[in-house]
């Protein structure tokens, strides 16, 4: 049976978010249940998407685009290229709401290889486009020199037509992309994953495919893979179906996909459009942030009905959020799974408190009484934005900088190396990822 995982932006082993909401207790516990694992973290797991949209595309009145999309992007440009190599190997997934209107230029493909034209009366507002081979001859270059892992989204809708509701009949036709997989081990490029469709699920974002017959592509798909990837042990992983949850339509698609999927892709825009004037209130505000989580939970269950996936862990990481503006947050660890918060009110909002660091990785010897203690240390990482203006384009590292240098070199992103047995401090409007090497939960061990 195949294994499901989810997609989402940023999974991590544990997650606490630390805000404001009762300025008069000085003490507060916070429990962990260590018992039961909730998410999965590879190491790997910082993710970008490279999008197809031309320079024409405009959204509220601003035409942000410009040449950014992996069709026209500038693989020279030495922050971009070092950028990537920084998170090496970062995860990037070539896709977006265009991919489905794209054609493969191949040896077979004998019309024009035409960019997308601008077209309010077509699908998605623009033409049909097409990827110049030549141009991903480039992208892979690219991203072998920059030790990129890739995804490919392909197009799902090839083969099928759109009805005026917007939904489809007819089954993927994959001969197209069956090609470009082929090109693709001949040239002896790397994909990571092959991922069918986007946004397409449930209702759709411009057109929607049933989950019966998202099912019989997706299958198509994996036979497509497993043909042109006979020869080769490490076969990419089959993705689908990269859209919105809807709980009937991803039951039946799952149940019809058991041992089918490696990945089920999951998209989310919780915090909605970035042109909302309130945009900043509700990623401030806790409970709006909380709206989403019963999406995860049916998904969760959804999933979980269907399959599972497990691997041991060892250690913890810890993201600590502090939304309130005047208040910091000590918070304590304990072995036996309790966390104790202390609070104390900052007399100005500028104030940032970090812990002295050593240079041992995980260790510190001091000396006392003639005797060497060994003292255990985690990992910190504060972030913060410049000057406290929520709205700068500079963000802070443990009170340092991170901007490139000169030669357009990205900056190191170095913790702070803290006594366990000592306080997290939580500045506000900050947040803080601990890492906490030799603190094992018996959830992390299955």
């Amino acid at each position: 049976m195949g294994y499901l995982l989810i997609e989402m932006g940023v999974c991590l082993s544990m997650l606490l978010m630390m805000i404001c909401v009762d300025s008069q207790s000085n003490e507060r516990s916070l429990w962990i249940d260590g018992e039961h694992k909730i998410a999965e973290t590879d190491s790997d797991f910082i993710c970008a998407t490279m999008d197809w949209w031309p320079p024409e595309k405009c959204d509220y009145g601003v035409c942000s685009w410009d040449h950014s999309s992996l069709l026209n992007v500038d693989l020279n440009n030495k922050i971009f290229k070092n950028a990537i190599k920084a998170f090496s190997p970062l995860k990037i997934r070539l896709g977006g709401t265009l991919q489905d209107d794209v054609i493969y230029q191949t040896q077979n493909h004998q019309e024009p290889c035409n960019p997308f034209i601008k077209n309010t009366s077509e699908l998605f507002g623009f033409t049909k486009g097409c990827l110049p081979s030549s141009r991903w001859d480039e992208l892979n270059t690219f991203f072998q020199e920059t030790g990129a892992v890739v995804t490919f989204g392909l197009n799902v809708l090839m083969g099928k037509t759109v009805l005026a509701n917007g939904s489809t009949v007819g089954a993927w036709d994959s001969t197209n992309a069956q090609t470009l997989m082929r090109y693709t081990v001949q040239k002896n490029y790397t994909i990571y994953g092959w991922e069918l469709g986007n946004e397409l699920s449930g209702n759709g974002i411009g057109a929607s495919v049933s989950a019966s017959q998202y099912a019989i592509d997706t299958m198509n798909l994996q036979t497509v893979v497993h043909r042109v990837y006979k020869d080769i042990e490490a076969k990419p992983l089959i993705i689908a179906p990269g859209g919105f949850f809807n709980p009937s339509w991803f039951k039946e698609f799952l149940a019809k996909t058991p041992e089918t999927l490696n990945v089920i892709s999951h998209h989310i825009y919780n915090l909605g459009a970035g042109v909302d004037q309130n945009l900043t209130e509700k990623i401030l505000d806790p409970s709006y942030l909380d709206g989403v989580a019963d999406t995860f939970k049916k998904l969760e269950l959804t999933i979980n009905t269907s399959a599972s996936y497990a691997s041991a862990w060892k250690g913890i990481t810890v993201l600590l959020m502090n939304l309130d503006n005047s208040t910091s947050f000590d918070v304590k660890l304990s072995v036996n799974s309790t966390w104790r918060l202390h609070k104390h009110r900052s007399h100005t909002h500028r104030h940032h408190h970090h812990h002295r660091h050593h240079t041992t990785k995980h260790a510190h010897e001091t000396k006392t009484g003639g005797k060497r203690i060994r003292i255990r240390t985690r990992q910190e990482y504060h972030l913060t934005a410049k000057d406290g203006n929520l709205h700068s384009q500079v963000m802070m590292l443990n009170g340092k900088e991170l901007t490139i240098n000169e030669s357009g070199d990205i900056p190191s992103l170095e913790p702070l190396y803290t006594n366990s047995s000592e306080p997290i401090t939580v500045a506000p409007y900050s947040i803080v990822f601990a890492h906490i090497p030799h603190f094992t939960l018996r959830a992390c061990k299955r």
